[in-house]
């Protein structure tokens, strides 16, 4: 839920029809900045609202360009824009060694895990995987800007950037917490247990 609110004013501008990018910009400019209140209400650090702080910049400096020149042909490689500075908000987080998944796994997360290694790196693989896709969308809708690409690709691509790294994050978090309730179960077996495999199939431990 974290992540559907943190990218929410992006999927919406990428929506917006072409000819309303200047309204498309604002009402992603309004989207973000009540996303930003209502995490500084509930009090999340900023190390869990590196998107949200990304995208007021984003959105303040897009609406502004877009009223001021309405006409300009550079609003048809906006999406591209907005795809390389979401790549480049990953990647910066990558580099000074806070992911911005991170911050945001440790709301959901119990405070004696946050610096556990598999931690850390599950999130920076994951941080990884959404800085690729974003980067990936910026030239892939650069491209699209440049050939005169119809809109319904770029809306596509655009929404595929967000929404592949969405899916990964959510399958690779299952097979860690799978690994780790393994790890937890094996630990917990009795030192010497012998396991054993009836005719059956069934494994049962030795002396039943």
């Amino acid at each position: 839920m974290s992540y559907l609110f943190a990218f929410a004013p992006w999927i919406v501008y990428a929506v917006v029809p072409s000819s309303q990018w200047r309204w498309g910009a604002l009402a992603g400019l309004v989207i973000t900045v009540a996303v930003t209140i209502r995490g500084l209400s509930k009090r999340r650090p900023p190390a869990a609202m590196i998107i949200e702080f990304g995208s007021v910049v984003f959105f303040s400096a897009a609406t502004a360009f877009a009223f001021a020149q309405p006409h300009t042909a550079l609003h048809s490689y906006l999406p591209a824009i907005a795809n390389g500075w979401l790549a480049l908000i990953s990647w910066f987080s990558l580099v000074i060694g806070q992911p911005f998944t991170l911050g945001i796994a440790k709301q959901n997360t119990p405070r004696d895990a946050w610096h556990q290694p598999l931690f850390i790196r599950t999130n920076v693989i994951i941080t990884t995987v959404w800085a690729a896709a974003f980067t990936l969308g910026a030239g892939a809708a650069a491209v699209c800007a440049a050939v005169g690409v119809g809109r319904a690709v770029v809306i596509v691509i655009h929404v595929a950037a967000f929404a592949l790294p969405m899916l990964f994050t959510v399958r690779y978090v299952a097979i860690v917490q799978a690994r780790v309730a393994r790890i937890h179960r094996a630990a917990a077996e009795p030192v010497g247990t012998v396991y054993r495999q009836r005719p059956s199939g069934t494994v049962y431990a030795r002396g039943e």
